[in-house]
Parts: C-alpha cells; structure tokens; sequence
C-alpha cells in the first residue's frame, strides 16, 4: 500500500503520490516556486481525514511551468430559430511537480508577519494610547443611560398598531361628507 494524499485546488480535488504531475488552474506563484496543497485526505497505514489531523499533513509541490490547455469550441445552435453562435476559450493551466507528501508529528508554526523598521513605532508615541484609557472610562458611565432608553423604544412599537385607527376614521369622515351631497 502506498503512501498518497488528495488534495484540493482550484475547486477540483486530486490523488496525488510523491513525484506525481499535475495540471490545475492557473496559480498565481511564479515557475520553480514551492507550494503548499490543502490536503483533504491522507492515507499511509490509516487513512487520515479530521480536519485537526489534517493540519498536520504536509503536501508541497514545485511550479514547473505554465501553459494553456486545448482550444474547447462551443456552439449553440437551435433549430428552426435562426439562433447561432459560436464561441470557444483555452483554459490558464499550472503544471505541478509534487516534491513531499508525509504527516508530520505535529502542527506546524505559523509563519509570523514581521512589520519592516520603517513601520515600528517608537516607543515615546506609545504613552499617548496609555492617555485613551481615561475617556474610555467616561464612555462606561453613559452606558445605563442608554440602557434607559431601550423600553422608551418598545414603548414607540406599541404605538404603531394604534396609529392605523385613525386612518380607518378619516376614510369613514370621507365617505360621510358624500352622503351629505346625496341629500
């Protein structure tokens, strides 16, 4: 039994071994760039498929070019209508060269975004978020005051039904006055 994994790419899923090629969708990594595969199962001795043990499966693959697939002619056609029409396109393909496929013992770290030096704040322009807090407080005191104000709404909802009633007596004010002319 050998070791393989299905992976994921571009909405279609693949079996792919190490050594493997592959053609998917146009990716946006470069040629002779590595790239990581989202596993969707694994199988070596067990077959691996929770997606906490997935996270520890490792499948990485290496750009080898770009291409574009076959031209696909399309044609519609009905009969009788004089409808016609023709198109066609050439699918955007990667061509992939799977490099590692193994479960690691362990979840890998995240890799970690460091911000350039330019883009560090000194520390002097840190005191000032200290200053914030203060107001943040004023801020908590106005809280139950709009606490207060929330049955005030409901009190508003119940009024709607009532303001439909005098809108059925000006509909019957208007249909007195016309009887009023009949006489």
């Amino acid at each position: 039994m050998s070791m393989y994994a299905v992976i994921e790419s571009g909405g279609k899923q693949y079996r792919v071994e190490k050594g493997t090629s592959l053609l998917v969708d146009r990716l946006g990594a470069k040629e002779g760039e590595k790239v990581s595969l989202r596993p969707v199962m694994f199988r070596d001795e067990e077959v691996v498929v929770g997606a906490k043990e997935l996270e520890k499966v490792k499948v990485e693959a290496t750009v080898t070019e770009h291409l574009r697939g076959e031209k696909i002619k399309v044609f519609k056609y009905k009969p009788k209508k004089g409808y016609r029409r023709r198109a066609g396109h050439r699918s955007e393909l990667t061509k992939l060269e799977v490099t590692e496929v193994k479960l690691l013992t362990r979840k890998p770290a995240a890799a970690k975004k460091e911000e350039p030096a330019e883009e560090k704040k000194p520390a002097a322009e840190k005191k000032p978020a200290a200053a914030k807090k203060p107001a943040a407080k004023k801020e908590a005191a106005k809280k139950p005051a709009a606490k207060a104000k929330k049955p005030a709404a409901k009190k508003a909802a119940a009024k709607k039904p009532a303001a439909k009633k005098p809108a059925a007596k000006a509909k019957a004010k208007k249909a007195k006055p016309a009887a009023k002319k009949d006489d």
